[in-house]
């Protein structure tokens, strides 16, 4: 339950780095820059203020590490040139568009679908151990199958939540 519980967790993580109206630095979240030899998240990096709708303010803590963000936000998936003014970067991020939103909507399907196939397999590994603790005579054919019911269930209830998540995404990206 626990594992699968974090598989929705990840998939709603997911969902919060396409924007759909204003702009947060979640969009952010998975952005990795290379400093000073190795890849540290961009928020250990920097601080994010969003003074209007569709811009983020980018002020690096260290301003040696300004090229790297600007580089890596500009090699992103997130479609934005921010542009340096020496102190801080500026993200302006374009009106979104129908098909700019279709595309997050497939995104988010594809976001969904992996965090379904996390909880199944966490359902497969579960249900493996149980079949073992079977062969191996410690459980009894009906605690097999009262566990798997409760297992079923389960992979259910968080399958159903991740579905729910990806309608409450769907609707979001499509209000206009």
């Amino acid at each position: 339950d626990d594992k699968m519980g974090k598989s929705v967790d990840a998939t709603r993580e997911d969902f919060a780095t396409l924007r759909a109206g204003r702009v947060t630095p979640t969009v952010f979240n998975k952005l990795t820059v290379e400093y000073y030899g190795t890849p540290t998240p961009i928020q250990q990096l920097a601080t994010f203020t969003s003074p209007e709708p569709r811009i983020i303010v980018i002020a690096p803590f260290d301003a040696s590490a300004m090229p790297n963000i600007e580089k890596a936000i500009r090699d992103s998936d997130l479609g934005v040139n921010p542009s340096n003014d020496g102190r801080v970067l500026r993200a302006v991020f374009p009106e979104l568009t129908e098909e700019r939103r279709k595309e997050y909507i497939k995104q988010a399907r594809e976001k969904a679908e992996g965090g379904r196939v996390s909880v199944r397999q966490v359902r497969q590994k579960a249900k493996q151990n149980l079949e073992r603790l079977e062969k191996d005579g410690e459980i009894g054919k009906d605690d097999l199958t009262g566990a798997e019911k409760r297992l079923d269930s389960m992979t259910k209830k968080h399958t159903d939540a991740i579905d729910e998540l990806l309608k409450q995404k769907e609707a979001e990206l499509l209000e206009v």
